[in-house]
């Protein structure tokens, strides 16, 4: 196609974006539309509003039948009664805090990086028995964990990492769904791009890094936020046994197991522990959105 040929067509492109049709949809039409969302989005916010509603009741009110939606005494004392009953562990909880930041982020990041890098030479090369490794990922991913946890915990056991930080790691890292995502996201990404920048003399770590790894970053953050709260949230108890490795959900949940009168730690707990997973979608989400309207690229 000739220089003049390709202008021509783009004119056409353009003009057609500037005066295609609206949507032919009528104002009753769109406000059903938004009436539609608000109650989904109500539905959806409603467990979080409840829970930090809940974390904020005295003890009276959370014993309450039928129970109310919001306090009417608002109190931050189920927040500071918990820090007391932490600090008063012999293990100090801090020690749990860092050992639930070093899996999360040792296993989030090793995971989105081996992930990132399988799918990557599955999805641009053809190689002998790539097609088979695909498919066993695949199909791993039909099993759940109660059913690979006893062999995990066999193959575990024989490289001796048993009641280690590697124990929830390397699982983790290994996760096939990370490798199902990436592959699939990357397999939309133009090889044309690719040969361009190895005639300009890029290497394959660089192109990888600076050129494939920016155009898929709505796959990468969405796993991320799977791999913190699968390893946030998870106390990991049938593999760490020393209670200076433990982490911090494991520590949290024996608040519960304290009976009725920490009723309101525990809300203090839930809160805490749905914080993180959230936080980092909050903050994320406005990449992930940004990079999908950005990075419709089309061989």
């Amino acid at each position: 196609m000739s220089k003049k040929n390709k202008y021509l067509q783009d004119e056409q492109v353009i003009h057609h974006y500037k005066h295609r049709r609206k949507p032919n949809r009528s104002i009753g039409g769109d406000i059903g539309v938004y009436i539609f969302l608000a109650i989904f989005s109500v539905i959806m916010v409603f467990p979080l509003v409840f829970s930090i509603s809940s974390s904020l009741k005295p003890l009276d009110e959370l014993l309450r039948n039928p129970p109310t939606f919001f306090p009417r005494n608002p109190t931050f004392r189920n927040y500071s009664d918990l820090f007391v009953t932490l600090s008063q562990s012999w293990v100090p909880f801090s020690r749990y805090v860092f050992n639930t930041l070093w899996v999360t982020l040792v296993g989030t990041v090793g995971h989105v990086i081996i992930a990132s890098m399988a799918a990557y030479v599955l999805s641009k090369y053809n190689f002998p028995g790539g097609n088979l490794f695909f498919r066993i990922a695949v199909v791993a991913l039909m099993f759940s964990g109660y059913v690979t946890g006893i062999p995990n915990f066999m193959i575990m056991s024989r490289l001796h990492i048993v009641d280690t930080y590697w124990a929830p790691i390397l699982p983790a890292i290994g996760a096939s769904l990370g490798l199902f995502l990436m592959k699939q996201f990357m397999e939309g990404f133009p090889m044309s791009i690719i040969e361009a920048a190895k005639i300009d003399g890029a290497n394959e770590f660089l192109i990888f890094w600076k050129l494939v790894m920016p155009n898929v970053k709505p796959a990468w953050l969405t796993i991320s936020i799977f791999t913190i709260n699968g390893l946030w949230n998870n106390p990991q108890t049938t593999v760490i046994y020393t209670e200076s490795k433990k982490m911090m959900s494991y520590a949290l949940s024996q608040i519960q197991a304290s009976g009725i009168a920490r009723t309101g730690q525990y809300q203090a707990v839930i809160v805490f522990t749905m914080a993180v997973p959230i936080l980092f979608f909050v903050f994320s989400q406005s990449q992930i959105l940004e990079t999908m309207a950005t990075s419709g690229l089309k061989d």
